[in-house]
């Protein structure tokens, strides 16, 4: 009796403690179920991420307005005005009507063949999963979103453009350059890389556009500059004549709204809301800014025996564009050189510009082609692949992209001189172009008779 009794209340105790944890277990798999996101909710939250990033890239065309009203001259600040808001504008009715297709025409990629030019047809015409986690292109947003993110984009590239030829150049000569150079330029080297085309398949590597954006904007802004020439009494017996800007404390807003923007430019280039990923890729990004600010304090007190507030902005610029190439892949330490690096360029940059008599109002040749340079290069010098192979590879695609963009660019503006002409005339230039081609000045103060 006794063993009996015993025998059973073990077998009890052991059909009671199968029961708990049979009962644990499957509260523990209908509480995992609740948790874990289904892949509608995964498509909702990398969509929703991808919307706010491309929010955050069009807030840096704000950024570029008040960067260039800020460096220039106040009488032609309608002028810088009225361009960068055409430029966005233009950008994207362009990459919508071609540029979109131009720059995702459908490459296999994968090394099979030498895919350098495609077209998907005019316009836009979303696919039947476009709306869905299987579309293609990404599995992480729609094609709406994908479309949009990229088109703002391709308007960056072309507003770089803007600051360098700012107080000379005809309205009409730089959109009609912006509709060019966005619908066709900019997206054919755009596939070459992230459109799997040739570039690709070499190994090249730009994750956000240090070359694709940055540099390819860069070489239009130096063709353009050689091209146009120097503002009126820019250099004079050999001598730089300084041209103060119109309100530094607007230039700061604009490099502020830049950085806070390139919060969507490289943490949107994720291409998903990995928290992961975008958070490194962020972290990179505001790190790099802080050091180019250091780099350009630095370099420019030692250059100019002075604390140069200018070359502080855009040292901060310089770090973001010398990361973009790289910062879903640098280390914390990596980021800070790269960033340090890039702003001590663009100071030394902007001083043999100023040697070679190539005048650039707010530095963007210095700024978006010097520091994309090197920040493309940087990848194979910190990179995850660092390594003479990479770099190699990174030089090859700075050098082909340059190429084609500057050669595109040169001719272009070429163009466009010895048609409808380039360049304002003295009168204009010396009185101010908001007056003669707007009607309008930018800083009005009316009283009260």
């Amino acid at each position: 009796m006794e063993y009996s009794l015993r025998y059973f209340l073990a077998d009890a105790g052991v059909s009671w403690l199968s029961g708990l944890l049979a009962n644990v277990g499957s509260t523990l798999q209908e509480t995992t179920s609740a948790t874990t996101p289904d892949k509608t909710a995964l498509f909702t939250a990398h969509n929703v991420w991808m919307m706010i990033c491309t929010g955050l890239v069009f807030m840096m065309h704000l950024g570029f307005a008040c960067v260039e009203a800020g460096f220039t001259q106040a009488k032609n600040t309608v002028n810088i005005l009225f361009k960068n808001t055409l430029t966005p504008i233009i950008g994207l009715l362009t990459y919508a009507l071609m540029g979109f297709s131009l720059m995702y025409p459908g490459f296999k990629g994968g090394g099979e063949g030498f895919e350098w030019i495609g077209f998907g047809g005019l316009g836009l015409s979303a696919p039947e999963n476009g709306m869905t986690p299987e579309y293609a292109a990404s599995g992480g947003y729609t094609y709406w979103t994908d479309f949009l993110f990229q088109g703002m984009f391709a308007a960056t590239c072309a507003t770089i453009v803007s600051g360098a030829v700012a107080e000379r150049i005809k309205i009409t000569a730089y959109l009609l350059f912006t509709f060019f150079y966005v619908g066709f330029v900019y997206p054919i080297i755009g596939s070459w890389k992230w459109g799997l085309g040739f570039l690709d398949d070499l190994g090249f590597y730009d994750f956000a556009g240090s070359t694709l954006v940055h540099s390819v904007g860069g070489w239009g802004a130096l063709a353009g500059v050689l091209i146009i020439g120097p503002r009126l009494g820019k250099y004079v017996d050999g001598k730089v004549i300084d041209k103060p800007g119109s309100s530094v404390p607007l230039a700061t807003i604009g490099v502020f709204l830049l950085w806070f923007g390139w919060f969507g430019f490289n943490g949107g280039s994720v291409l998903s809301a990995d928290p992961a990923a975008t958070s490194l890729a962020i972290t990179t990004t505001s790190l790099a800014a802080s050091a180019g600010g250091i780099g350009g304090w630095i370099m420019g007190a030692i250059m100019f025996k002075r604390y140069d507030f200018g070359m502080v902005l855009n040292g901060i610029l310089a770090g973001l564009v010398g990361i973009t190439a790289g910062a879903d892949q640098m280390g914390v330490f990596d980021a800070v050189i790269i960033g340090l690096i890039s702003g001590g360029l663009v100071v030394l940059s902007a001083i043999t510009m100023d040697k070679l008599k190539l005048d650039d109002p707010v530095g963007a040749v210095s700024v978006h082609l010097t520091c994309g340079i090197f920040g493309t290069l940087a990848v194979g010098l910190f990179g995850k692949k660092a390594g003479l192979e990479q770099f190699l590879d990174q030089l090859t695609g700075v050098l082909v992209a340059g190429v084609a963009a500057f050669s595109s660019a040169f001719l272009i503006f070429t163009i466009l001189k010895y048609t409808i002409g380039v360049r304002v005339s003295a009168e204009h230039e010396t009185e101010g172009l908001d007056s003669h081609e707007h009607g309008i000045r930018g800083y009005t103060i009316v009283y009260d008779e």
